[in-house]
């Protein structure tokens, strides 16, 4: 939602300046008159945006990209992931922005706010992080992206901070065409040169060779597997009748006092109804037992 609140107010600003540039090149003299805000609802979030919608004297502009009455984002939110992520060039911008725009805008109007987004785009891509955080989680999801004129579903790479007082941020978005271990490692120093030099736990899912990426460029990490992720995985070998049923003997794996009483868990579930029925189960447990047990160490309530 920030992401959308920055650059929905970038490219508002961009359409006033080419609004104004028309004007200047009619002898108008007309010029920029503070704001207004303006709340509206994006697409798939129930929390509101509140706009700042930029003002002329003469009262002329009329924004295109949020309407005079228009309450609803519709949209905007997969332009955004994208436009965010890196290696986004000139064009796939314009693209987007013509998506939203349609054909009702001129082309200088769509270069303006090109401009405008590559360069607040830029500026969040490089921002400055934290020296230190508790936890980064990293994942991906799935979102469709319009590529050469075909809408594909693409993964999107996330970085999610947690700093020290609960705050999250998001560090970084990534679309890369294959995740692997050399993809991740370049994420690592693009963190580091960014001013992460410490991260307490890194949370992953069980890409082979991801955690070797995360301890090359921060040493001290601790490595946890995804238990979330883990639980996936694990139910991928269960019928969908014994999903439901299956999930109680698993909790007592993870929601153990201790990496013993864990094990122990794992063991009894092995040698029950469960273990016994769909033994791909345990191997996957005890072939991550390394990288989920880490969590233990904590106290329940950080866990």
């Amino acid at each position: 939602d920030e992401l959308k609140k920055a650059l929905a107010n970038r490219v508002l600003s961009a359409e006033l300046d080419d609004h104004l540039d028309g004007e200047a090149a009619a002898g108008k003299a007309n010029r920029r008159n503070g704001y207004s805000k303006k709340t509206v609802l994006g697409e798939s979030s129930k929390l509101e945006l509140e706009l700042r919608i930029p003002r002329d004297r003469e009262g002329t502009f009329d924004p295109k990209l949020i309407a005079k009455y228009q309450r609803r984002f519709p949209g905007f939110d997969t332009k955004i992931i994208s436009m965010y992520a890196r290696g986004t060039s000139v064009r796939e911008v314009q693209g987007h922005l013509m998506e939203i725009y349609g054909l009702d805008v001129s082309p200088d109007l769509i270069s303006t706010v090109t401009d405008a987004v590559l360069e607040t785009v830029t500026e969040w891509q490089n921002r400055p992080l934290e020296t230190s955080y508790p936890l980064i989680f990293f994942d991906a999801m799935r979102a469709k992206i319009r590529d050469e004129g075909l809408v594909r579903n693409k993964a999107v790479y996330l970085a999610l901070g947690v700093q020290a007082d609960g705050t999250k941020d998001i560090l970084g978005i990534w679309i890369e065409t294959t995740e692997g271990a050399k993809f991740w490692l370049r994420v690592m120093n693009e963190l580091k040169n960014r001013g992460v030099e410490d991260v307490l736990i890194a949370v992953v899912d069980g890409l082979k060779g991801f955690p070797e990426a995360i301890n090359a460029v921060f040493p001290q990490a601790i490595v946890q597997t995804c238990i979330v992720h883990l639980i996936r995985h694990s139910l991928g070998f269960v019928s969908w009748t014994d999903r439901k049923p299956g999930v109680p003997a698993l909790r007592m794996i993870y929601r153990a006092t201790d990496a013993e009483a864990g094990m122990a868990a794992l063991e009894a579930f092995d040698a029950g109804f469960w273990g016994r029925k769909y033994p791909a189960i345990a191997l996957a447990w005890r072939r991550n037992w390394d990288r989920v047990i880490p969590f233990f160490a904590f106290p329940e309530g950080v866990r």
